[in-house]
């Protein structure tokens, strides 16, 4: 199974107050998002992870990786320093990367485009950043967390979600 996820943010601050995340500690929404991670993921799915991880004080990056389920592959976001780009425990690091995956084309970067590679062609663009404050496009998804219900999502679920924007012509091509 391949998930995707985003702006995790694991020990910034910032996210407590900025995207209203229901926790009164960094330990706390750490350990939630762990939790959820390993709930969803198993030790043999993939993970997509399109950026902003961690905060450069947050500890070490290799160590965090080691607590999450399955094969990791980062889509560099704005806030991933080299600490955590060069960290054991991706199998990829990418700013961008396209992937297909159940009869679908997939555009992945952290950041939302307004057009993308075959967008004409019905690909689908998934990207974070935005904290799920963007209205997407049809065909454009925010996988980040805060979108998500704070877990990481498979393609099924992006999909199938009643989300403002989702277009049914996705439903009913897959």
């Amino acid at each position: 199974m391949i998930y995707f996820t985003g702006d995790t943010h694991f020990g910034d601050r910032r996210v407590l107050s900025l995207d209203r995340r229901p926790f009164s500690s960094m330990a706390e929404h750490d350990a939630a998002l762990i939790r959820n991670w390993n709930e969803t993921v198993g030790a043999v799915d993939e993970v997509w992870h399109l950026g902003d991880v961690m905060s450069a004080r947050a500890g070490d990056c290799t160590e965090l990786l080691a607590q999450l389920n399955g094969r990791k592959h980062l889509i560099v976001g704005n806030n991933d320093t080299q600490a955590t780009t060069a960290s054991q425990g991706w199998d990829s690091v990418h700013h961008y990367f396209e992937l297909r995956e159940d009869g679908y084309h997939l555009i992945l970067c952290h950041y939302a485009f307004r057009t993308w590679n075959q967008m004409g062609k019905k690909s689908i663009n998934l990207h974070g950043h935005s904290h799920g404050r963007l209205k997407p496009l049809p065909r454009q998804f925010d996988v980040g967390v805060d979108a998500q219900e704070l877990r990481p999502v498979s393609l099924d679920e992006i999909l199938h979600r009643k989300e403002v924007g989702a277009s049914t012509e996705i439903i009913s091509e897959a």
